[in-house]
């Protein structure tokens, strides 16, 4: 069996998009075939599409909207890398900038001018989004010179804005109800903590609490993804996220470091200087460093620093304005708050690229048919 599908970069992850019509609606029997067609039982993903990377292999399933206001469902899956398995309780704010490209370029929702606003639903969390689609002359495009820290390439220009993002996991800003408190983990000394719920839920370290910089090297937190998975998992019933006797996942909450900025080198070797941001931050997807940052850990990240006594106001010197620019592995990413509302932003915006790579028919094994290992 074969199942159309569309592969998209949307920032600095790859995503690969189904229509709705062309996958089943149950989630049980979508996430089979997805694990089918990432090859997700292997940990290199070899027979299937899988990108062996969180940031390669994912996916979401796009459909037209019924709600009033509304352009676009999509709900995202993180496939299980070896795992066999997929996570369908978080969002993904590249693949939503790739979403709105794919949405105009496919015709979902008609080209207004030299900007197209292309607003989304997340069904797994409740999330809007609007992308502002580059269509200069009334038109998609298929390349674009806009690039994002992590790559080099050039991509359409699309302005993602989460709406309203405080609390949709949760119910409140600060699940616990403290802009900052200590976090035990084991029987080592208290660390400082900030346990944030904007974009998604996150738990966010105070890198000098923990003996950190907030500046660590991929290969640094790939060394702390372990100690920083215990962290993630006694988070996450204080912020609501475990019912009793469930077993702590490991896609929320995010958890990362936050600390004060430094001089340090990207990954693409690009020098830059303490005074070029803000604030430092190294964050995990799902067990492995992130190589730049996830959007929704972006839009926690600015919403916490506008908030008194935050590990991230901490950081940056005290409570930040309307722009915060984040020193990630990748480079510096502005991210901007605006509509503030009680110390609440209504409107969190990141400037993305995204590209539609291919159009493809995926070859699915059948129900049952062995798979690598």
């Amino acid at each position: 069996m074969h199942t159309p599908a569309t592969l998209v970069r949307g920032g600095t992850s790859k995503c690969w998009l189904f229509h709705q019509v062309h996958v089943p609606t149950e989630l049980g029997a979508l996430e089979k075939l997805l694990v089918a067609a990432y090859g997700a039982t292997d940990p290199v993903e070899l027979d299937g599409v899988g990108g062996a990377t969180p940031t390669t292999s994912k996916a979401a399933v796009v459909s037209a909207s019924p709600e009033p206001g509304t352009d676009i469902d999509y709900l995202f899956a993180q496939v299980g890398i070896g795992t066999g398995s997929v996570e369908w309780t978080s969002n993904c704010g590249n693949c939503a900038t790739g979403v709105a490209l794919y949405a105009v370029a496919k015709g979902l929702v008609p080209i207004t001018g030299d900007r197209t606003r292309v607003v989304m639903r997340n069904m797994n969390t409740g999330a809007v989004l609007e992308g502002l689609v580059d269509t200069t002359g009334g038109v998609a495009h298929d390349f674009g010179d806009q690039t994002v820290p992590g790559t080099r390439a050039g991509g359409v220009a699309v302005g993602l804005t989460f709406r309203d993002p405080a609390g949709r996991t949760t119910g409140s800003l600060l699940p616990t109800g403290s802009a900052a408190q200590e976090l035990r983990i084991g029987a080592a000394d208290p660390i400082l903590v900030s346990m944030v719920d904007a974009g998604a839920p996150v738990v966010l370290v105070d890198a000098t609490s923990a003996a950190r910089t907030g500046a660590e090297t991929l290969e640094q937190m790939r060394a702390d993804a372990p100690w920083l998975r215990t962290v993630r998992h006694a988070a996450a019933p204080l912020m609501g996220l475990l019912k009793p006797g469930e077993e702590p996942g490991d896609a929320v909450p995010k958890v990362g470091l936050v600390g004060r900025p430094v001089p340090y080198t990207t990954t693409l070797g690009e020098r830059v200087a303490a005074q070029d941001y803000d604030v430092s931050v190294r964050m995990l997807t799902m067990n492995a460093p992130h190589p730049a940052i996830g959007l929704t850990s972006a839009v926690a990240v600015a919403a916490a620093g506008l908030l008194e006594g935050s590990v991230v106001s901490r950081a940056a010197g005290g409570p930040t304005e309307e722009w915060l620019r984040l020193g990630t592995p990748a480079g510096v990413i502005a991210v901007r708050c605006s509509d503030l509302s009680d110390g609440r932003p209504g409107r969190v915006t990141v400037q993305r690229a995204a590209r539609l790579l291919a159009d493809a028919r995926i070859y699915v094994p059948e129900p049952g048919r062995p798979q690598a290992a």
